[in-house]
């Protein structure tokens, strides 16, 4: 590579735009940072029928991508994620345990990781080509899933190219109960050991997860760092004034995919019990997103919202990036409810804080995220998931709304500008184009 040229940057990510997985704004950020930065960015992701297959597509991403950003979409061996019954083989159709099983071991002798591992060796080949044609300087794997992890690790072994695991969830930490899931001897764990060692960076979202994964690995603690999640400024726009009705009764909301770890249940006791106070008579909780990953409402939100007979708790069904701001511009307060771990960080929490608006946190306060909101003016945690602790949160909240004012959001905006995501990436990007610089002048 010439000394004058730009880097160029291998992106390996599965869920890369259209795809509406949660994880799919910090992969279309991290490439968009690289190109603003000034590198040759080459995006290796799967081809768009499989988000519509699977996790479901929102079209209004594509567009945000940097024009200049490459896109190459490889195959991708999804027969398990075909649900249509006409394409099935007899052998599927007749025994779909067998079945499972036998595609499962197929899996698990190319690479340790259910229905994604058979991806290896398209990755590698799409790599190596990649790299024939416009020699790679760096290449950033963005799990999950972990098999992504696999194309910087063969240009690596091959081309001595320097990569990146960056993990979006964890591959042997269960978030939610703090156990590890697998031992030394599991042959994820021995892959996830063999990457780790090689790789130059592993980043992780938060400092618990980390922590937990340098005590793993020991020898490799100095390259485990934290790389937080942030918020996208052309999504979300400026805060926007208090809506002049406001008075008439305040509109709370939560805007995110609710599964069955989110506890809606809980918030509904908490808006029932505050209302058999005497409180939030005239107000409302607006439920925005997706339910359940694959739409299956496998949190049973619907039936929870059914329990409020006056309808002041509503589901107004998912949202698109590109209508988003639109959403916040109709709300006075946010609603963060979260499933119980140490470990978990919301991405949509840095979205919420960009707002201004004050942030009811219904989630135990043990969660990583309080780290993340303490210190946020307008945030108001619940002190349990408990019932009363939920209703004397959404009380304060509705407190705050109704008397906060432009000033009051702008300040609370200014105080998230740390979480901006170009305020994480773009120093990345950079650092990493000094260091392969002064690699080439040495």
């Amino acid at each position: 590579m010439r000394h004058d040229s730009p880097p160029h940057l291998l992106y390996v990510a599965w869920g890369f735009a259209p795809s509406r997985s949660g994880g799919a704004y910090r992969l279309l950020a991290t490439a968009n940072a690289f190109a603003r930065q000034g590198w040759d960015v080459t995006v290796l992701t799967v081809e768009r029928e499989i988000f519509q297959r699977s996790t479901g597509i929102d079209p209004s991403l594509e567009a945000r991508v940097d024009p200049r950003v490459r896109i190459e979409r490889i195959p991708f061996p999804h027969e398990e994620t075909n649900l249509d019954l006409r394409a099935w083989g007899a052998f599927r159709a007749h025994a779909p345990e067998l079945w499972n099983g036998w595609k499962a071991w197929q899996t698990s002798r190319v690479f340790p990781e259910p229905r994604y591992g058979l991806w290896k060796p398209e990755l590698e080949k799409a790599a190596a080509r990649i790299h024939s044609e416009r020699p790679v300087s760096l290449t950033i794997g963005s799990g999950n899933p972990n098999v992504v992890h696999t194309a910087g690790f063969h240009l690596h072994e091959r081309a001595g190219v320097p990569y990146v695991m960056d993990y979006r969830d964890t591959w042997q930490l269960d978030m939610y109960s703090g156990r590890r899931t697998m031992t030394d001897r599991t042959p994820g764990a021995v892959w996830e050991r063999r990457l780790i060692e090689s790789a130059d960076e592993v980043w992780f979202v938060n400092e618990p997860i980390a922590a937990w994964h340098r005590d793993l690995y020991p020898g490799s603690a100095g390259k485990i760092s934290v790389v937080s999640n942030g918020f996208d400024p052309e999504f979300v726009g400026v805060p926007t004034p208090p809506r002049p009705d406001r008075d008439r009764g305040l509109v709370l909301g939560n805007i995110g995919t609710m599964t069955s770890q989110t506890p809606i249940r809980q918030l509904v006791d908490g808006w029932i019990t505050a209302r058999d106070r005497g409180r939030l008579l005239s107000d409302r909780i607006d439920l925005y997103g997706y339910l359940g990953h694959q739409g299956d409402d496998e949190g049973r939100v619907l039936e929870q919202v059914a329990r409020v007979s006056d309808g002041s708790v509503a589901y107004r069904g998912a949202v698109s990036k590109a209508t988003i701001a639109e959403v916040y511009a109709r709300l006075d307060a946010l609603i963060l409810p979260l499933g119980t771990s140490r470990f978990m960080t919301s991405g949509k929490v840095f979205e919420y804080m960009s707002t201004g608006l004050p942030i009811v946190s219904v989630h135990d306060p043990v969660n990583a995220v309080s780290d993340t909101l303490r210190g946020y003016p307008g945030w108001v945690p619940a002190a349990s998931l408990e019932a009363g602790d939920i209703a004397d949160a959404l009380i304060r909240a509705t407190e705050a709304a109704a008397t906060q004012t432009l000033a009051d959001r702008e300040a609370a905006r200014a105080w998230a500008q740390r979480y901006e995501r170009s305020q994480i990436l773009d120093p990345i990007a950079t650092r990493w184009r000094e260091a392969l610089a002064a690699r080439s002048a040495a």
